[in-house]
This record gives structure tokens, C-alpha cells and sequence, in this order.
């Protein structure tokens, strides 16, 4: 028997690591389905247990009811497809087009165009499973006013020398970023047609969010875990699709990649592939999984 260690992935969690006798039992005891999204050192990214040979045994009985309050298992018929997200694109595109971005945010009139330019690019080097071909229909005019309009505050703010003031900007820069947010998942597209999607978080989920992980930068590492969790608060406030996002990376995770690339980016070289690598982490985390229907119509 295999001696690796296996996770699996259950109300938007993930568990592990378990030795692969362990895992079995779980299957044996009906925890782990075949519908399970299942993970181990070797694999590309999430699958569910069902497809991994040798893992689940066939069997001719009735299919398990999903528990109260749990995921709905992914169908693998209807056209569904589940499972991971990819993102993959070029080092040197990726440079050039990075260093165009950061000139533009420095000369700021340019800034929103740059950031348009930037994402019409970026948005379709993400592989979503049944969803071909993703791209960013926003135009640049639709943030204009929050942009010029939050830079115009702040030179008032400058101009009145007053400091108490200036504790302004932070819900300001709060309030750019979660309606920059919300702009954006909205205007995902797939084949050309809108998804149909949106962001349903509150501003003041947002701005406790941003305080609660300026506050964990104190505590040297657990921001990892902080940050982890409001990316699951992101995903869970994605709607518009029968289908939920889910991430279920761990804090543990994502802090040794983040010191591990933040060393690497000290010799500057290698930072585009660090930058990569921690986009194809974060991608390879976030699954798709039917959307809980229960209650719904």
C-alpha cells in the first residue's frame, strides 16, 4: 500500500494530510465519495476520488445523500464541469507588460487604461473548468470618477494641513478597492458573454477584513491564516452561477510560498517566476463545486 498522504477537501476545508489506509477508511465509511475532491504530492491539481484508478471502489448501490448544510456533490453529466482553476502565461510577456502597468500607475492620469490594458490580458490566461475562453469586457471610463474623485480628496485633505484628516483616506482607499472589486467580477466574460456574476460583500465586511489583516501583520505570521480566510469570504460572496467557488488552501500553505518567494524576489530576477508560481498555487486552490441549492427555488 501507497505511503503517501492524501487531503480532501469538504465544506469549502481542506482536510489532511491522511495516510492513504486512513483515506480508505474514510471511503470505506462513506466521508470521502466518489465525488470527493481529493489531493497528493505528485497530482497536477484537485480531482474528485472517482476518477483516480484503484482509489474508490465501483459500486452498483443507491448514491449517497449529501448531508444537511453540506456542498452538493459535482456531476459529472449535464455538461458540469468541476475542479480546479489554472493560470498560466508567459515570463517575459508578463514583464514588459507588468512594468508598462507600474509606469502608468506612477504618471496616475494613465492609471485607469493601464489597469484595463493589464487585465484584458491577465483575465484570459485563467483556465476555468466549462468556461472557455475568459476574458474582461470593463472599460477604463466606468472608474474614472471613483479614481480622479478619490485623487481629488486627497489633495483637498493635503491642502487643509489638517492630520485628523488625512484618517480619511484609509476608508476611502477601502471603498476604491471593494468597488473596484465588485466592477470587476462583474465584468467576466466567457465566450463573449457576460457570466452573469457578482460580488455581494459588504463594504464593512471589507474594511473589517482590511483592518483585521493589517492588524495580523504584527504577528508575523498569522496573516497567512487571516489572508487564507478572506479569500474563502471572497469566494463564498461570489454570485450569479450555479456553481460556487471554493478555496481550501491552507494559511500553513500560503505562508512558507510567501517566504519562499518573498527570498527568492530579494535577487529581483527571479520575481516574475515567483509571481507565476504563486498564481498557479492560488489558482490550483480554488475549486468550483455545485452550489448548495437547498432552500432555493
Amino acid at each position: 500500500m501507497s505511503n503517501r498522504s492524501w487531503f480532501y477537501a469538504a465544506n469549502g476545508q481542506q482536510q489532511g494530510p491522511f495516510p492513504e489506509a486512513q483515506l480508505r477508511d474514510l471511503i470505506a465509511r462513506g466521508t470521502v465519495r466518489a465525488d470527493t475532491l481529493v489531493w497528493t504530492e505528485g497530482m497536477s491539481g484537485w480531482q474528485r476520488a472517482g476518477e483516480i484508478a484503484g482509489l474508490v471502489p465501483r459500486s452498483s448501490g443507491p448514491a449517497s445523500v449529501p448531508l444537511p448544510g453540506s456542498p452538493s456533490p459535482v456531476v459529472a453529466s449535464g455538461g458540469y464541469k468541476g475542479g480546479p482553476l489554472s493560470i498560466d502565461f508567459g515570463i517575459l510577456e508578463f514583464t514588459w507588460r507588468t512594468i508598462v502597468l507600474l509606469i502608468g500607475l506612477f504618471f496616475i492620469i494613465p492609471a485607469p487604461w493601464a489597469l484595463v490594458w493589464y487585465l484584458k490580458w491577465l483575465v484570459p490566461c485563467v483556465d476555468v473548468p466549462g468556461r472557455p475562453n475568459l476574458s474582461f469586457t470593463g472599460g477604463a471610463m466606468t472608474i474614472v470618477p471613483w479614481f480622479f474623485g478619490a485623487i481629488v480628496l486627497a489633495i483637498a485633505i493635503a491642502l487643509t494641513d489638517r492630520d485628523w484628516l488625512m484618517n480619511l483616506m484609509f476608508p476611502v482607499q477601502v471603498a476604491l478597492y471593494w468597488l473596484f472589486l465588485k466592477w470587476f467580477v462583474t465584468n467576466l466574460a466567457s465566450d463573449g458573454q457576460p457570466l452573469g456574476l457578482s460580488f455581494s460583500g459588504s463594504f464593512w465586511a471589507y474594511l473589517g477584513w482590511t483592518i483585521l489583516t493589517v492588524l495580523s501583520v504584527f504577528t508575523i505570521v498569522g496573516w497567512a491564516w487571516v489572508y487564507t480566510a478572506w479569500i474563502q469570504w471572497f469566494c463564498r460572496n461570489l454570485q450569479g452561477t450555479r456553481r460556487e467557488a471554493v478555496f481550501i488552501g491552507s494559511g500553513l500553505e500560503f505562508l512558507w510560498r510567501a517566504i519562499v518567494a518573498l527570498i527568492a524576489c530579494g535577487f529581483i530576477i527571479p520575481i516574475p517566476w515567483m509571481y507565476r508560481w504563486m498564481w498557479r498555487w492560488l489558482a490550483s486552490q480554488t475549486v468550483l463545486a455545485e452550489r448548495n441549492l437547498q432552500g432555493s427555488a
